[in-house]
């Protein structure tokens, strides 16, 4: 019995391998293709930032209210539920004809952020009750990331391979021909495992965080159409008071979406400052990148000139570099201390997007750069979820867990709008009417990047050492 349960949880866990391997594939698949998009939408590169703005703004309302609602209702039906919903996105994206239905398509392909809490989840319910449950979960939670950071790699090479050789409509389906396999394999190979929990989703919580977020990034959007004017200025103060008030009814919810208490404790908040100053760097800065890379020097006097296909090979090996940051944090942190292996990781981030700033002009330098910033990324996208949850009281791990995606993913949306304004300020001018993104906006996508990690890096001094000693992960749960 115990061998017939242990291939049943391999056929599982194999059948959610398919489900990251896609999720890291979206994420990776579509940054070389970045300009190949801007220009067949006829819009200035900066624009593309409102795709990762859109799609990272609804990710952070969709993760904490889909992750409660599959405790309720089921873990595989909200899976399911989701992988639909993000496979007729994905279509969406292929055969999307203007910009608004590409931006509405692509913000609503961002479901796919909860499919790593909700596959966790499964495999976790599967394992409990079993004497080595803790260790099954660890495992498993590492094989699926592991899955997501090599399809983030193949993603990023196949799409700049693809967008050379096939219409740009055929390469923009094959995720989505991908996201359609994989909503089939969990059909047909995860059962259901019947775990439920009481419950309710906070819905006047929602409403507001939704309000709140979505007037904050209007406002953002308004600068980019007319500049500062008062309208933004009103637009900017409504969406901060909306987001006070969401913080007041948290704060009295009796199940709130999220634990004002939680993020108030002197062990949490900076881990979760820290996830959100992370989320500008490693989501919001993808776009720029890609763009700047795909920009002819000879035409605008900066950018590096790649097509697609070599575009692919700058995202790759930073994405490589993420993966490889993730294996060495979880071998550093064993032998030093975590929190010193986090403070070097975010200046790591911070040093390679600085020096962008002064050194943006040969392709192997500026890949050194990224490869330099994303060894300290991959240690940070490894290590804040173990740290929240090591720094959060026992009862509320997985609260303080979620809570550093959110952030981040916030963090990231901000970030993608105030970018997006950046790089198109000063453009008619400064670029004599091309549509690349000027370079004084590719210089403070740089510095804003840099900065953010030099303040992260504070923020985690002020977390206290016990913090991560009092529920230390082991190696193989801080890679996952």
């Amino acid at each position: 019995m115990a061998r017939m349960n242990t291939k049943l949880a391999g056929g599982v866990v194999g059948a959610l391998v398919v489900v990251e391997g896609t999720s890291g594939v979206l994420q990776g698949y579509y940054t070389p293709l970045l300009t190949d998009i801007a220009r067949h939408l006829g819009i200035h590169d900066a624009d593309v930032n409102w795709f990762e703005a859109a799609q990272l703004l609804l990710s952070a309302i969709v993760v904490p209210v889909l992750a409660r609602l599959g405790d309720i209702v089921g873990h595989r039906k909200v899976l399911l539920g989701s992988l639909v919903v993000t496979a007729l996105a994905s279509w969406g994206v292929a055969l999307a004809p203007s910009f608004p239905l590409y931006v509405l398509a692509w913000a609503i392909q961002g479901f796919y952020v909860v499919w790593l809490p909700l596959n966790v989840a499964i495999i976790h319910s599967r394992a409990r009750g079993r004497e080595d449950g803790a260790a099954l979960t660890r495992r498993g939670a590492g094989v699926i990331v592991a899955a997501l950071q090599a399809g983030a790699i193949l993603g990023a090479l196949a799409g700049g391979q693809l967008g050379s050789m096939l219409p740009l409509w055929a390469t923009l389906a094959v995720p989505a021909a991908l996201v359609t396999v994989a909503f089939f394999v969990v059909l047909l190979k995860v059962p259901d495992t019947g775990v439920r929990h009481e419950g309710t989703i906070d819905t006047r919580g929602t409403v507001l965080l939704t309000l709140s977020l979505l007037t904050l990034t209007g406002g953002l959007s308004l600068v980019r159409l007319d500049g500062f004017t008062p309208w933004v200025v009103l637009t900017i103060a409504a969406g901060l008071a909306l987001m006070w008030l969401f913080v007041r009814t948290e704060g009295r919810a009796k199940d709130p979406l999220v634990d004002i208490a939680l993020i108030k404790s002197p062990t949490v908040w900076p881990v979760i400052l820290t996830a959100g100053l992370f989320g500008v760097s490693v989501l919001g800065a993808q776009g720029p990148l890609s763009t700047f890379a795909r920009t002819d020097p000879s035409e605008v006097g900066y950018g590096l000139g790649l097509t697609s296909a070599t575009a692919s090979y700058l995202i790759g090996a930073y994405v490589m570099s993420l993966l490889v940051g993730a294996l060495l944090f979880a071998r550093l942190s064993a032998r030093y201390s975590p929190r010193a292996v986090l403070i070097a990781a975010s200046f790591l981030v911070a040093g390679g997007y600085l020096a962008l700033i002064p050194l943006h002009g040969s392709t192997a330098v500026v890949v050194t750069c990224m490869v330099v910033a994303g060894l300290g990324s991959g240690a940070l996208v490894a290590a804040l979820p173990a740290a929240a949850a090591s720094a959060a009281p026992a009862h509320q791990t997985a609260m303080a867990t979620g809570l550093t995606n959110t952030t981040k993913t916030i963090g990231g949306s901000f970030a993608s709008a105030a970018f997006a304004v950046a790089l198109v300020s000063g453009a008619a001018s400064g670029a004599g009417g091309s549509t690349a993104g000027t370079l004084s906006g590719y210089v403070t996508v740089w510095a804003i990047c840099g900065g953010t990690a030099i303040v992260a890096a504070l923020c985690l001094f002020a977390v206290p050492k016990v913090a991560f000693r009092a529920n230390a992960p082991e190696p193989e749960a801080a890679a996952a």
